[in-house]
């Protein structure tokens, strides 16, 4: 698989966009976390379509193949005057296998440069 554009999906099909992501490690296990936080979801305009299904797998998609991933949480993070006005939504999961991290961080690297996304720190 060459010349695949790195895409995150909730459904097959619906490519979302990723606006941020957080890389912990718990320090009382050492597992490592992700949280993926995306301001707009796709697949929330088409739900009714996707009856059967819900937000419980996410397929990271690059020119290694795929990684599906089922999240630990995702939370759908309210704000505005009436409290109703989607602000982000956060997909959180955990990472314990090093190979399995290696390829989760080539799959970013690749997502980041395709994306015009940068790896920081915070100070």
């Amino acid at each position: 698989m060459s010349n695949i554009t790195p895409s995150i999906q909730f459904f097959a099909g619906v490519f979302e966009e990723l606006n941020n992501v957080s890389l912990r490690r718990e320090t009382r296990t050492g597992k490592r976390i992700v949280v993926m936080i995306f301001k707009d979801l796709k697949a929330i305009s088409g739900i009714t379509s996707f009856t059967k299904q819900s937000l419980n797998s996410l397929l990271l998609t690059d020119e290694e193949g795929e990684i599906s991933v089922t999240p630990s949480s995702t939370q759908f993070i309210f704000g505005g005057d009436e409290g109703d006005e989607l602000r982000r939504v956060e997909c959180k999961f955990e990472i314990e296998r090093d190979d399995h991290w290696e390829r989760f961080m080539r799959f970013m690297h690749r997502y980041a440069d395709a994306n015009g996304m940068e790896y920081g720190e915070k100070n």
